[in-house]
């Protein structure tokens, strides 16, 4: 008898595909890796991307037999989409995640028809972008670059899914494509079906080395994988990334929209993912020291003593969450003569402002924070940990993965037990 009690994550990310063997008790068997490149113009080449994920599934498959795997699901980059012809093959480039549309007509149209909770508004929405890429010649249709990965593994057109499709303006409350893109100059008929997170769209065909009739299960952003990937799974759960500035994400049991301090909601399943970058981080502490220094002063910091600095460490003024307010100074005075206690102070300070980001979120709805994921190289200094985990007074959790591709294999094993 064949084993089938395998689960396989892709993640196409902004560099490469990444692609892991997860099994049922959550433990990764194999990861394998394939990277576009590095200029721009071959990152935004759909072929690029076929041809990475040729390249990954072949050195995964030589890793674990392919034969075992039940389910497999896509993440991708959010809001990246791509127009396609009638033989579902790519017009020209990508449009990225981060690519903007300078037309200040789409713009105008998008804010008077969008409600101010939609994901679809600014110059870098996935739909301004679906506007511009419609006029391309031969459009039959606009996917977002998980879609039409999920694609060409199937052989054939597959629906979208919840998360992926927000920024395109899709309706996350509703289920469905809102009447008010009726309004602006998008041709609704391009759009793609979208079905929950999670469902079941079709099987493979063979391609690419796998065998055929695995089945393939609607998948989420690379966000939303990353989130996942960590273990995260109830509502309260939370996660914080320590990286250059810091960003706060909440599993929540309703939906979350706070416009002002650019938070919004992507459907998992009946869950919701609801969260906030601040400014703050950890380049506000590479602006004093270098990350020698760091790991030498917070060696010599006591955790457990009271820190009585009023830090907001930013690197520049300006802030988005916790608190909204484009002009908010940095606050980083009065600096004591030691070193090491004005780390303390800025270590507890982004800290504050991280208590302060989970109370927010419950203030707007989301429920409050009941266990603590950390990823990104802050999660790296214990010193750091502890205080925050005095501040916020949760335990933390362990974290899974740190791999997308283990988020995406969490939501192909979640549809098939």
């Amino acid at each position: 008898m064949t084993r089938t009690d395998l689960f396989l994550g892709i993640d196409i990310g902004t560099s490469g595909v990444r692609a892991v063997a997860l099994d049922p008790e959550l433990q990764v068997l194999a990861i394998a890796r394939a990277d576009f490149g590095t200029d721009d113009f071959t990152r935004r080449d759909p072929w690029v991307w076929d041809r990475a994920l040729g390249a990954c599934l072949a050195d995964l498959c030589r890793k674990v037999d392919p034969a075992a795997f039940a389910a497999l699901s896509v993440d991708g980059t959010s809001g990246t989409i791509l127009a396609l012809d009638a033989d579902n093959a790519p017009i020209g480039s990508a449009l990225m995640y981060n690519d903007t549309v300078a037309d200040q007509r789409v713009l105008a149209e998008i804010s008077a028809s969008a409600p101010r909770e939609s994901a679809a508004h600014g110059a870098s929405s996935a739909l301004a972008r679906a506007i511009t890429i419609q006029e391309r010649s031969g459009v039959v249709r606009i996917v977002h670059q998980a879609d039409w990965i999920a694609e060409r593994l199937a052989g054939h057109p597959l629906p979208s899914d919840e998360s992926n499709a927000l920024k395109t303006g899709y309706d996350p409350v509703a289920r469905q494509w809102p009447q008010w893109i009726k309004a602006t100059s998008l041709q609704m008929n391009l759009l793609p079906e979208v079905v929950p997170t999670g469902t079941v769209t079709g099987k493979t065909s063979g391609a690419y080395g796998l065998p055929p009739g695995i089945s393939i299960i609607a998948g989420m952003t690379d966000g939303c994988a990353s989130f996942l990937a960590t273990g995260a799974s109830r509502p309260g759960d939370g996660v914080t990334a320590l990286g250059t500035t810091m960003t706060l994400k909440l599993l929540s049991d309703g939906p979350l929209f706070a416009p002002e301090y650019g938070i919004y909601s992507h459907r998992i399943g009946d869950l919701w993912l609801a969260g906030g970058a601040s400014n703050s981080g950890g380049g506000a502490l590479l602006a004093h020291f270098t990350p020698a220094e760091l790991a030498d002063l917070s060696a010599q910091i006591d955790p457990e003593s009271v820190c009585n600095l009023d830090y907001y460490p930013l690197t520049s003024c300006g802030e988005r969450f916790p608190i909204y307010d484009p002009a908010l100074p940095p606050r980083e005075t009065p600096r004591p003569d030691d070193d090491a206690e004005f780390l303390k102070g800025l270590l507890t300070g982004i800290a504050r402002i991280e208590a302060l980001g989970y109370q927010r979120l419950s203030e707007l709805g989301a429920p409050s924070l009941v266990s603590l994921r950390t990823v990104g190289g802050g999660a790296n200094n214990a010193v750091w940990s502890r205080i925050r985990l005095k501040l916020l007074g949760v335990p933390a959790a362990p974290v899974l993965a740190g791999e997308a591709a283990v988020g995406s294999a969490v939501i192909a094993r979640g549809a098939m037990i």
